[in-house]
């Protein structure tokens, strides 16, 4: 980013027209001029100065504007220094000194509020408004790093200052390309333009800004569409092409439909069951109720044992509550709503085969081995990667999928969410009902069209 000329403008400034001169007023002063004219300017006030365009004359009209400015920003005595008839500052006279009604000082015109002072409030109230883990996650991390030019390295584990902060610019001077140049994903800089949108209508309505026209609205979502299929840098600075999905369970809009075959699902269940590390057989049972249900990670992360075998026939699971183990609080679904799941035989048996003895019900389904809650950060650690530091630099362990993927067991990698796209499209494959389908996972049948509903291998384009 350049850096930004930081001079203060004149208020009063020279200027030639048809090789004549003349005075350009700041606004500021458009109500002196209200008193000296009878009316208020529409827009800056201009005065010309009888004089024609040379050497001399420029550097006479020069000296005398600032002069003027000088006598003018004088707060305390501007009235008594300044001469409306001009004659003080070696010019022709313009005004009468008894037409000047001199009551009340030049008002001083309040700078625009900055971009960060703006977003602190907004803050404040935002936090009101939306979920505690998505405010946190979200807005006040992801965004507020991107106004304050923040990148996390994961190298160093510091945050980074990238050189493209808005925070200390002020709103009149901000622009949305300031913004764009942040490293972040797009869809992250994308979402916190439009949270700075929403901050900056707040803003207006409640009368704290003078601007009439929103900074943060872009012209188009042309740039957008025409980067779609371009590589892009996300938030841990790693580079990633348009079809690689970032292990994250945050954001709906950045997951893809792939999924496992079922025969790579079931080779993965078994080497989390068969592994030699204790750590993968704790989360076996996890791994593999997820495949079996499709629901999303807080759901089985909660999961009592109270929720299950529920109904008449005892043949239902209810999902009404997701555990965030980053912030360490359980709450609603993402959709707010409570599921009815009904069993069907291969998931009521593995139930009844991992249910212990002494069961009560409230305790958590999948534990790890001392009773403490997973998690996603700790899942993701024995699925995707473990990265521990050592001395100066980092160690790199593999996690089971990762391992297969090297190993050639499996096709591809994908993150744990996936075993969501994964249930969702076997099911659809072997000619489940949509409908149901989005009942008991908690979508509309478009979502899972769009979202979830992978590619079946299997079948091929009719022969016409």
């Amino acid at each position: 980013m350049q850096a930004k000329n930081t001079a203060p403008k004149p208020l009063v400034s020279v200027y030639a027209e048809k090789g004549v001169l003349a005075f350009r007023f700041s606004s500021k002063y458009n109500p002196l001029f209200e008193i000296l004219d009878g009316k208020a300017p529409t827009k800056q006030r201009t005065m010309g100065l009888g004089l024609r365009e040379s050497p001399e004359n420029w550097k006479l009209a020069q000296s005398a504007a600032l002069r003027i400015e000088r006598d003018l920003s004088d707060s305390e005595n501007w009235q008594i220094l300044f001469d409306p008839t001009f004659v003080k500052y070696g010019l022709a006279v313009k005004y009468s000194a008894a037409a000047l009604k001199l009551a009340a000082p030049i008002p001083e015109v309040e700078p625009e509020i900055t971009v960060g002072a703006m977003w602190e409030e907004y803050l404040v109230w935002k936090k009101t408004v939306v979920e505690e883990t998505t405010f946190n996650a979200d807005y006040n991390v992801t965004y507020s790093n991107i106004v304050k030019g923040f990148k996390w390295d994961k190298v160093t584990t510091k945050y980074l200052d990238t050189g493209t902060s808005i925070y200390d610019i002020r709103l009149s001077e901000v622009t949305t390309s300031m913004i764009l140049d942040h490293p972040y994903a797009s869809k992250s800089k994308y979402n916190c333009i439009a949270s700075l949108s929403e901050a900056f209508t707040r803003l207006q309505s409640q009368g704290k800004t003078k601007l009439t026209k929103n900074p943060f609205v872009l012209e188009s979502k042309a740039e957008n569409k025409t980067d779609k299929y371009k590589s892009s840098v996300d938030a841990d600075g790693i580079e990633r092409e348009w079809w690689d999905v970032p292990d994250n369970e945050s954001d709906n809009d950045e997951r893809d439909r792939r999924c496992f075959s079922k025969a790579d699902r079931d080779t993965i269940i078994d080497a989390f069951y068969n592994h030699k590390n204790e750590s993968p057989r704790e989360l076996a049972p996890l791994v593999e109720f997820r495949f079996l249900t499709g629901c999303r990670s807080g759901e089985a992360f909660a999961l009592r044992w109270r929720d299950c075998f529920r109904g008449k026939e005892q043949n239902n699971i209810v999902f009404s509550r997701s555990y965030d183990g980053r912030k360490k609080i359980t709450k609603g679904t993402i959709k707010g709503d409570i599921r009815i799941f009904k069993m069907y035989p291969k998931l009521r048996d593995f139930l009844l085969r991992i249910k212990p003895d002494n069961a009560q019900p409230n305790d958590l389904v999948f534990t790890k081995l001392n009773g403490t809650s997973w998690s996603s950060p700790v899942v993701g650690k024995i699925w995707h990667m473990d990265i521990r530091p050592y001395k100066d630099s980092k160690l790199y362990y593999p996690g089971v999928v990762t391992q297969l993927v090297t190993d050639g067991l499996i096709d591809g990698y994908l993150p744990f969410y996936n075993c969501r796209h994964t249930f969702i499209s076997l099911q659809a494959h072997a000619g489940t009902d949509l409908y149901l389908l989005a009942t008991i996972c908690g979508n509309s049948v478009e979502t899972i069209q769009k979202h979830y509903l992978g590619i079946n291998p299997d079948v091929s384009v009719t022969d016409i």
